[in-house]
């Protein structure tokens, strides 16, 4: 009965949300404070105060027809004028509102986007390692999804080999900063470089080449560290955001795109996208949370609860041999396998009730993914386990 599109889809259904179903059989076997799940960035920091204020608040005196009413496609138009304020003075960018469209999510806004863009044939790039939803997104479309291999000595993107994979196909690159699932930030340096080699790209095969960037971390960023805002270093790039991550706000489905002036067929692209948004049966985001993250765009997530959790993972690891790139953003660790096989390793973990997500699942072998989106118990409860698995494994 399904398509056969679909069979593949179920055959290869995500890691990551089989093992968190996995985690909740085992939490009703064991007790969930004995079971320690890594598998889902679900944030366990409460959203901020003011987003369950302005909710009740606006439930309480707004116009209920109103509130929970269809609008534009693109959103509520004091929405992205308040969206887009405040990104100009955030970043030091001169959008408007019109540059600005309310999604579904950062996932509803990526398929908007490519939806928008994407002719059967198409290839999108992505670095390696990336979000695996990516192949989903691209191929909804018809798109062909090129992988860059990992540069696992820092996880910054290898330009060498990006350069050489761009072709006249090549319609949009996709990048993730900071990344899930390395927690690398990509320096302004590896930013400028990759504009460079796409403008050069586009004159010499006479094309144009999108960059998306997929932004539901760019709050969470530690020691001070600077996140580069792609649409200053590129000309066709359009941004992805999320309120899932930085207002702790995941199942409330809340984000949206900007699509600059200074992308080329601007004005087709902002009408096109309004068009998929609608055809894709997103018809709009949700209402009421349009209304709430625009009053809350000031308001910030606990980092320092995310920072303490990620040096304590981060040092109790490495101190017992695990390897790791130090994550400067979001909120994983992708950690060398202490045998070749991740798999192998994953599965001696969930014998300690561990679980973490293979590498494979976002196009890098031989890691392991660990959220530490989770209880600060979570984590020093877990070590312990981590360090016989390291041991047995070892041995």
């Amino acid at each position: 009965m399904i398509a056969e599109q679909m069979k593949g889809f179920v055959k290869n259904s995500s890691a990551i949300r089989a093992m968190f179903e996995e985690g909740k059989k085992l939490a009703a076997v064991y007790g969930a404070e004995n079971v320690y799940d890594f598998s889902l960035g679900n944030p366990n920091v409460p959203a901020p105060e003011k987003v369950r204020k302005e909710a009740v608040r606006m439930l309480a005196e707004d116009d209920p027809v109103v509130l929970h009413g269809y609008m534009n496609n693109s959103g509520y138009e004091e929405v992205r004028e308040k969206i887009s304020n405040f990104l100009n003075k955030t970043y030091g960018t001169n959008f408007r509102k019109e540059n600005i469209l309310m999604t579904v999510g950062a996932a509803g806004g990526l398929n908007v986007i490519l939806k928008t863009l994407l002719n059967p044939g198409d290839e999108v790039i992505v670095f390696a390692p990336y979000f695996g939803e990516y192949r989903s997104y691209a191929a909804n479309y018809g798109g062909v999804l090129v992988e860059v291999p990992p540069n696992t000595t820092d996880f910054q993107p290898d330009l060498v080999s990006f350069e050489k994979l761009i072709s006249p196909k090549t319609k949009a690159v996709i990048v993730n900063t900071p990344n899930n699932p390395t927690g690398v930030i990509y320096s302004e340096k590896t930013i400028r470089a990759m504009a460079d080699i796409m403008r050069s790209k586009q004159q010499e095969y006479g094309t144009d080449i999108c960059l998306i960037s997929d932004e539901p971390y760019r709050e969470l960023a530690y020691d001070g560290a600077e996140v580069p805002y792609l649409t200053k270093y590129y000309e066709n790039t359009v941004v992805g955001y999320s309120f899932s991550k930085s207002l702790s706000l995941p199942g409330e489905r809340i984000g949206y795109l900007v699509i600059p002036d200074e992308m080329k067929d601007s004005g087709d692209v902002i009408a096109a996208a309004n068009v998929a948004n609608r055809i894709l049966g997103f018809v709009n985001a949700p209402s009421l949370f349009q209304k709430v993250v625009a009053e809350c765009l000031e308001e910030k997530t606990d980092l320092e609860y995310y920072n303490r959790n990620r040096k304590t993972l981060y040092h109790g690891l490495t101190e017992v041999g695990y390897e790791c790139v130090r994550p400067e953003g979001a909120f994983y660790l992708f950690v060398k396998s202490p045998v070749e096989d991740e798999k192998v390793f994953c599965e001696a973990a969930k014998k300690h009730r561990i679980l973490i997500v293979p590498g494979n699942s976002f196009g890098c072998p031989g890691y392991v993914r660990i959220a530490y989106c989770v209880s600060y118990e979570t984590i020093v409860n877990a070590l312990p386990g981590f360090r016989e698995v390291i041991r047995e494994l070892k041995d």
